[in-house]
């Protein structure tokens, strides 16, 4: 308070206070300050002093008690007394929780003048007491400070120039400092003085010294004086010139020793120089930044005080300095100013990397306190770690991806050993059978029919296989020609309709009313619109339905294959044309297939320059695979060329070569009942010693035979003239156009895949 008497802080909710307590402050001249409410009697302790505060009783014990322990707690407040007031005299009423929050006294109803007198004089007067007393500290401590400054003007040097006579007297200090102790003895002249000063600093000091003498104003020099012990102090002399009496003018005044501080500031510098050098030169991101606080006391933003050259390349922030991160980035996250504020308010520096999200940026951040808490100065040093993050992320993703490819590979495999067993089973039961009961003709020819249709399968299933790979590595040529899509469609559906009839689907075939022509491959057109059927026909139950439409839509042909089958999750469309995948949950071994028949549609589609994609409406609503082409210009195709029925031919001479005895025997088995004489061979060294004796006029030559391989065997051959006119058929498990090419220019006249057919034979030895 600001009255010349202590005062007394009374909180009462009660309206009309004891009579009593204004009585008795009356007689001893104190004031009463009356709080009608806890709330303003707490804002009053916090902002004001008291000699004593009463609390007054009404009707709570709790909330008295609660009140006496807020003001215990707050800071301004916490050594007043506090002395409740108005309690009933109950002696079973609770004032132990009054003692226990922090009260010095309990006074009951009604309140004794005598006992309230007592207690408010002693603490008035101890009040008074302790003013008094932090006056005499005060006072006391104001003297120390200028016995201290005192003491230290120990260290200056007095000296008096006597101008008429040029002569310089000084104290010890004075002597000691210029090494001249004539200064004590009588005086010595003012050149004694120059000559114990830094040559640099001589010319300076004389001419400073000069005008004040000629102008009769202050003299103010800092110069460099000798030690005794060798070396150079700083001091700094002051004077002033005193108007001539009748002894003449004189100047008087001071010497400061002044090394110490010059070499402190020396360090400072130097120290300046080392951390502006370093803040400067460094790397990493850095700045001091000033916590800013809202009303609540939170952090909610901080104002940049300094930054390095660096800083704006690790947050892409210009002119930060004087600018809040509110200003430059508004949605920057709150967690930041949270961070900051904790380090601001505890001191405690804190190591962490985060995300700004604002900045588009990851951070490794140190930050720790610098100054004095109240300044609310945080240093950071950060380091932009984005890339580093990506990368960090990018390899997490490859070891997923590399996880998920295992555990697809892994599947995959079991897969192609299930699928390579679904036809090997019949080929061997057929086999059996045959060998048990080779009189029954019309069993016979049922197995081999049996047989024939896995055996197609399972090469069918190698051919996909091979394309897969030809497709990865790029080797896949197209054959482009112009052709009509009704052919392709109807192509395709004599390849699937096998498989649609078995499972009893009703097939829809809608062709075009006119003629849409496309410049495609018509075996790799053919096998993508089949793969589509086949899919459709092992996705849909029993009976279901299918349907294959084509149609023009403005320079595009489109082709669609839809069904009422199981359906796909709309949230797995993407999934169902990367390799090794199958749609429908748990119907991998139930569908059958390996899973790369809509990869190689994809890889096929857009290999002629078109698109695919796959809709459906969720699980069992049915699905619809859309191809989409670029069509050729509008004239219409040739009809299409037939090939020729393989042609008959004589009985010829035929060496077989295959380092696989029983694919030898078997090929010269076949060639056997087809007429032909053969002979075989399992290495290339023992064909060419064959050739001379049997002169055959064709070779069906395996490749990839170890020791001389196929290639070797050609090369040999055809350096022989004896040979020039036999024909040399590669039969390979490799059938890409890069291989046929390599068996050309290794002068083979033919290429064959295994297995092959006896069509196919029959061609090569035509």
């Amino acid at each position: 308070m600001t009255t010349g008497h202590a005062s007394v802080l009374f909180i009462c909710e009660r309206p009309v206070p004891d009579p009593v307590l204004g009585r008795v402050a009356d007689e001893l001249g104190a004031t009463v300050l009356h709080a009608r409410s806890v709330a303003e009697g707490l804002a009053q302790a916090r902002h004001h002093d008291f000699a004593l505060t009463l609390v007054g009783y009404a009707g709570d014990a709790e909330a008295l008690a609660a009140t006496i322990r807020q003001l215990r707690s707050t800071r301004r407040s916490v050594h007043t007394p506090v002395v409740a007031l108005g309690v009933p005299a109950d002696a079973s009423f609770p004032v132990e929780a009054f003692y226990e929050g922090g009260a010095v006294a309990v006074l009951t109803e009604p309140l004794s003048p005598v006992i309230l007198r007592a207690k408010l004089r002693f603490y008035l007067d101890a009040f008074q007491a302790a003013a008094e007393r932090r006056r005499a500290e005060a006072a006391l401590i104001d003297a120390s400070a200028r016995l201290e400054s005192i003491i230290a003007a120990a260290e200056l040097g007095v000296w008096n120039w006597d101008i008429g006579t040029d002569r310089v007297t000084g104290d010890a200090r004075m002597a000691a400092l210029f090494g001249i102790p004539e200064f004590l003895e009588g005086g010595a002249p003012a050149s004694r003085c120059f000559e114990s000063l830094h040559p640099e600093d001589l010319r300076t000091v004389q001419t400073v010294l000069q005008e004040a003498v000629t102008r009769g104003a202050s003299y103010d020099a800092t110069f460099r004086v000798r030690r005794p012990e060798g070396g150079w102090r700083w001091v700094i002399a002051r004077g002033h010139v005193e108007p001539a009496d009748g002894s003449g003018p004189r100047m008087r005044g001071v010497v400061i020793d002044a090394s110490r501080q010059f070499e402190t500031e020396q360090q400072l510098r130097l120290s300046e120089e080392r951390y502006r050098t370093l803040f400067e030169s460094i790397d990493e991101g850095v700045c001091v930044i000033e916590m800013l606080y809202d009303n609540a006391g939170q952090a909610c933003d901080y104002r940049f005080l300094e930054t390095n050259p660096a800083f704006v390349k690790h947050t892409g922030l210009v002119n930060a300095v004087g600018r809040s991160m509110r200003q430059m980035a508004p949605h920057h996250e709150r967690h930041w100013f949270d961070m900051y504020g904790r380090v601001a308010d505890t001191g405690e520096a804190v190591r962490f990397v985060n995300e700004s999200r604002d900045l588009g940026r990851w951070y490794d951040v140190y930050a720790a306190r610098i100054g004095p808490p109240e300044q609310h100065r945080v240093a950071v040093v950060f380091n932009d770690i984005t890339e580093r993050r990506k990368g960090e992320d990018a390899l997490r993703q490859m070891a997923a991806d590399l996880e998920e490819a295992n555990r697809i590979k892994t599947e995959f495999l079991a897969t192609l050993a299930h699928e390579l067993r679904n036809p090997l089973a019949p080929l061997r039961s057929g086999l059996q059978f045959i060998q048990r009961a080779p009189a029954d003709p019309e069993a016979v020819a049922r197995i081999h029919e049996i047989m024939e249709r896995q055996l197609g399968q399972l090469v069918h299933l190698v051919d996909d296989l091979l394309d897969v790979a030809r497709i990865t590595r790029g080797q896949v040529a197209l054959k482009r020609e112009r052709i009509g899509l009704d052919a392709v469609l109807s192509a395709a559906v004599e390849t699937s309709m096998p498989l649609i009839e078995a499972a009893r689907h009703h097939l829809d075939l809608r062709l075009p009313q006119e003629a849409l022509v496309v410049d495609a491959d018509a075996t790799r057109l053919t096998q993508v619109v089949s793969n589509l059927l086949n899919n459709a026909a092992r996705y849909t139950p029993r009976g279901g339905s299918i349907v294959l439409a084509a149609e023009r839509d403005g320079p595009d042909a489109v082709i669609a294959v839809s069904d009422n089958g199981i359906g796909i999750d709309p949230a797995r469309l993407d999934e169902v044309f990367k390799m090794f995948t199958q749609i429908g949950e748990g119907r991998r071994h139930a569908a059958g297939g390996l899973g790369i028949g809509l990869s190689l549609v994809r890889s096929l589609v857009e290999l002629h320059g078109g698109s695919v994609r796959a809709s459906s409406a969720g699980t069992n609503a049915g699905s619809v695979f859309t191809v989409r082409l670029p069509l050729a210009s509008a004239a219409v195709p040739g009809a299409p060329v037939q090939a020729d029925s393989p042609l008959p031919c004589a009985a010829r001479r035929v060496l077989v070569v295959d380092d696989n005895r029983d694919a030898a025997e078997t090929l010269s088995a076949v060639l056997g009942q087809l007429g032909h004489q053969t002979l075989v061979a399992n290495d290339g060294h023992q064909a060419l010693r064959m050739m001379a004796g049997f002169q055959p006029e064709v070779v069906f030559l395996d490749l990839g035979m170890p020791g001389m391989s196929g290639f070797e065997v050609a090369e040999a051959i055809r350096r022989d003239p004896r040979y020039a006119g036999v024909r040399l058929v590669a039969l390979t498990g490799w059938g890409g156009e890069a291989d046929r090419e390599r068996s050309a220019r290794a002068g083979f006249d033919g290429h064959l895949t295994k297995p092959a057919t006896v069509e196919a034979i029959g061609e090569a030895l035509a």
